[in-house]
């Protein structure tokens, strides 16, 4: 039923790009520490950028458990669902890490996501993955459910912000700048954007 491939392409690229949801699960070294696993969302704020690399935009909200798992180890599965035509669930288990807005290759891989305008999400990063295992399997069990269209209710909270209200913002949430379990999390105050 499942199968292993060595790259994303094809298919399986078509497959996840059409996707409007997907999930990211990461979790700290500690045996004991908290598991994350977050939906993700937003039209054009995913992007395939090589056969073995992809990349999603991480907007304000109000926690950064990504971001502080990944400065710690790395470690991270993307899954997608297929929730309409024929049934799949795609994995994609890799090392990711968040590129912050003053790194110097940000302006380009902001480049990737021309179908969104990021400023009116409050962007954080861009957290790229580079694929280690990608994995298919039936998703027999997967629910049929039907895409509407994305909420405007993120756009339109952080709209309004500029970086010193959203330096405000983020100051004020207990897990922002570190996580659940005390890891780094977000460098504060945001670093100032290349772009």
């Amino acid at each position: 039923m499942g199968k292993t491939y060595e790259r994303i392409d094809g298919r399986l690229r078509s497959f996840i790009e059409a996707q409007p949801l997907f999930f990211t699960a990461t979790a700290p070294l500690s045996g004991d520490g908290t598991v994350n696993l977050s939906p993700k969302g937003l039209t054009g704020s995913f992007a395939v950028l090589d056969e073995l690399t992809v990349a999603y935009l991480d907007f304000a909200g109000s926690t950064a458990e990504t971001i502080a798992h990944l400065r710690e180890n790395g470690r991270i599965t993307l899954m997608w669902c297929a929730f309409q035509g024929p049934p799949n669930i795609v994995r994609v288990h890799g090392r990711g890490e968040p590129v912050f807005r003053d790194d110097p290759r940000f302006a380009e891989l902001l480049t990737h996501f021309d179908g969104i305008d990021p400023t009116r999400h409050g962007l954080r990063a861009i957290i790229v993955v580079t694929a280690e295992i990608v994995r298919d399997s039936c998703g027999y069990a997967v629910p049929f459910m039907s895409y509407d269209e994305d909420r405007d209710l993120h756009g339109r909270r952080f709209a309004r912000e500029d970086d010193d209200s959203l330096n405000a913002y983020f100051t004020k949430k207990e897990h922002i700048a570190t996580s659940l379990d005390g890891l780094p999390g977000l460098p504060l105050p945001l670093p100032p954007s290349t772009v």
